[in-house]
């Protein structure tokens, strides 16, 4: 991994949309993945999204969106997912970039439904990511604060501590 790792944002929801702005606020560059053709689009013209935080504006030019998950994930070495859990399973089915050596860090409150696993355990059991690979970033916080710059904390943890530094770094 280089120095400066490269982070990919999956999901186009507030808690998205919050770690983006975030993220860009501390990075050159992000790859921010969500599913909505219409909301990229929007996103590019008018530097907001229009559905979620729709304050929130962002320097277009930091911003490699994308509707391909797969390019998203290419791209990154830590990659935040930060859609409903109840649809994880599905985006995660149009993988065909591998997974492996990237640290997966999870914004999903919930189980999945499809393995009844919390999402740490599902990347773990079913994708093979190792524990130590594997992150969640929660608070007491809504996405409106974080993404406003109010203040609010944030949790993020890590079997490797290391790592939690590095994304605790650039949020």
């Amino acid at each position: 991994m280089t120095e400066q790792p490269k982070f990919a944002v999956i999901g186009g929801g507030s808690w998205a949309t919050a770690i983006a702005k975030m993220l860009c606020v501390n990075l050159p560059e992000i790859t921010w993945y969500m599913r909505n053709e219409e909301a990229i689009e929007h996103i590019k013209t008018h530097h907001h999204n229009p559905n979620y935080l729709s304050s929130v504006e962002f320097h277009i030019e930091q911003l490699r969106l994308t509707s391909d998950i797969n390019e998203a994930v290419a791209t990154a070495d830590y990659i935040i997912f930060a859609i409903p859990s109840a649809f994880l399973n599905d985006e995660l089915k149009k993988l065909t970039e591998s997974l492996e050596r990237k640290v997966i860090f999870s914004a999903i409150k919930g189980i999945i439904p499809e393995t009844s696993l919390i999402v740490g355990e599902h990347f773990n059991k079913v994708y093979d990511i190792p524990l130590e690979n594997i992150g969640v970033i929660t608070g007491p916080c809504h996405a409106e604060e974080v993404a406003l710059e109010r203040l609010s904390y944030l949790t993020i943890a890590c079997g490797d501590a290391s790592k939690a530094k590095a994304v605790a770094k650039y949020l």
